[in-house]
């Protein structure tokens, strides 16, 4: 019963369980062949079962879909596990997805391997759940720019995700340091800007240099393949491409994109350090025709209702100095770099709009817009730099995803000690991360609606490889995913003590999973990094 994230409502009905044998069978009604497969392919490795297609009474695990007003609700499900069968009801086929990932987890840790251990237990206890997600927008942000994830990486990532009930993937996919999906029209943003002749090795006040390049990008097909993948799993992936800053990669490839008046723009190279490059689109329409170009590529790939254009962190000092700019300045009548950048987001909130999309961006897309009020209708903020560019975005009627650095930004450290490896920001503990509360205080009820969600984020800069980036997402991720699923019993409390016991089980399904998560008591010796420079940021802020 040590469920995460945890159910609305479990109630045990008595001290038997089902037990899964070789006659077991899977009754799939109309609509739920999806979540079949997937119980038939993960459950059928796990336990060696054949779990056949089947209706005998008495042994059957029912599939079924009810979205009638009596029903779960959208993502949401009914499980009951009798002895004489289960039955999964979802709302949709994504509740029913969502039901099955419940009932793998009662089946205990042995149920997340790739083959059956000998002795394992095949049986489910008596129970009845009834569930349904909190929130639309229960997300991760994966930083594929600063280092690459290969696509292998990336699926594991998605079946991590819906183990944890989360649906939103954003690929984060360009920046100064790399630009990672191919672009039929404009082939060197992938020949140049996929690759970076080094990278620093810890903060960017560390010394150390890891001289050789790194690099790699998604091929068209890779990323219909993750799309496709994500969607058999009820995830969404919203791709980020970053405009105006963030921009140098994108710059090497084709001078012509920056502010060639300031700046000798064919001598950039893709960045190899972190933090923000100075480098930054050029205002032009030039400019804007190009990334159209690039935008349309990428909604061929990306069906989501979202595409985020970043718009975060934009160094306006080229703008200062470049004459052309101050010219468009004037031209277009919007007062100042501010104002320039908001006609960036302005323009492509609106071409996305015409194409049936939405545009989503860092809360700094609230610049030149006059606290929201000036952003086009539609266009959503996922708010990082704390609460209050969220606030201002739902006060101004937007949709907002809360992802306050403070808080979700998984790549800071997770405690004070001197063993954590390259410390970066705030000390965000695992208590931390599931005391956060996504709906900021002050709200009307009106406007705390327009809050979609949550999400975590992975910045990469410092996390080299995979192990790096399980340290540093597992178990907080797991923290996130009961923040974003699971109502609050009630208003700002939440059972860290509960949720710490019911970790113990989860740790055995990670350890299943080959999560390399950081340990309850520390890093292990082989997740250090002695001597790494990293960057802490002395204090923790209130949860609120």
């Amino acid at each position: 019963m040590d469920l995460i994230p945890q159910p609305g409502h479990v109630v045990p009905e008595g001290a038997g369980y089902f037990p899964l044998g070789p006659g077991t069978t899977l009754d799939a009604r109309d609509g739920t062949h999806g979540t079949e497969r997937w119980l038939r392919s993960v459950l059928g490795a796990a336990t060696g079962l054949p779990l056949a297609p089947g209706t005998a009474p008495g042994d059957t695990v029912r599939l079924a879909l009810d979205a009638g007003d009596g029903g779960p609700g959208p993502e949401g499900y009914h499980l009951d596990v009798t002895p004489d069968g289960v039955r999964l009801t979802g709302g949709d086929p994504a509740g029913l997805f969502w039901g099955a990932q419940t009932l793998r987890q009662l089946l205990g840790p042995d149920a997340f391997r790739r083959a059956p251990l000998p002795g394992s237990d095949r049986r489910l206890p008596l129970v009845s759940v009834r569930d349904a997600p909190r929130f639309r927008w229960r997300g991760l942000m994966l930083d594929v720019a600063r280092h690459f994830t290969p696509k292998d990486g990336v699926l594991r990532h998605l079946d991590l995700m819906a183990a944890h009930k989360l649906n939103v993937l954003h690929l984060h996919l360009t920046d100064d340091q790399g630009w990672r999906v191919e672009i039929a029209r404009y082939p060197r943003l992938t020949e140049v800007g996929s690759w970076r002749s080094r990278s620093r090795f810890g903060h960017r006040a560390s010394p150390l240099w890891e001289d050789k390049p790194h690099g790699g990008f998604y091929t068209k097909d890779d990323l219909r393949e993750i799309v496709a993948y994500a969607a058999e799993r009820h995830i969404t992936v919203v791709p980020e491409i970053d405009v105006p800053g963030h921009s140098q990669a994108a710059i090497a490839a084709y001078p012509e994109l920056g502010n060639t008046d300031v700046v000798d723009t064919e001598s950039l190279a893709v960045w190899d350090d972190w933090g923000i490059s100075p480098h930054v689109l050029a205002p032009t329409e030039g400019v804007v025709r190009f990334y159209e170009g690039v935008f349309e590529e990428v909604l061929e790939l990306f069906p989501s209702e979202f595409v985020h254009i970043g718009g975060d962190e934009c160094l306006k000092d080229e703008w200062r100095r470049s004459p052309a700019a101050q010219a468009r300045i004037r031209e277009l009548g919007v007062g100042d770099e501010d104002g320039l950048q908001a006609w960036f987001v302005g323009h492509f909130a609106d071409w996305l709009a015409a194409r049936g999309r939405r545009l989503v961006g860092w809360d700094e897309i609230l610049q030149g817009a006059s606290g929201g009020r000036g952003l086009p209708p539609g266009a959503a903020v996922a708010s990082w730099r704390g609460y209050a560019g969220g606030v201002a975005a739902a006060r101004a009627g937007h949709d907002v995803v809360m992802c306050p650095e403070q808080y979700v930004y998984l790549d800071h450290r997770q405690a004070a000690g001197g063993d954590e490896p390259v410390p970066i920001g705030f000390v965000r503990t695992l208590e931390d991360v599931y005391r956060f509360e996504p709906v900021p205080a002050g709200l009307t009820a009106e406007q705390a609606g327009h809050v979609l969600g949550t999400q975590a984020n992975v910045w990469t800069e410092v996390l080299e490889d995979a192990g790096r980036v399980d340290y540093q997402t597992y178990p907080r991720l797991a923290a996130l995913a009961e923040v974003a699923w699971s109502a609050l019993p009630a208003p700002g409390e939440r059972d860290f003590a509960g949720f710490g016991a019911r970790m113990a089980a989860h740790y055995r399904r990670l350890d299943a999973l080959g999560v390399g998560y950081r340990p309850p008591a520390g890093p292990h010796p082989w997740q250090r990094r002695p001597g790494i420079t990293g960057r802490p940021i002395e204090g923790s802020p209130p949860n609120r």
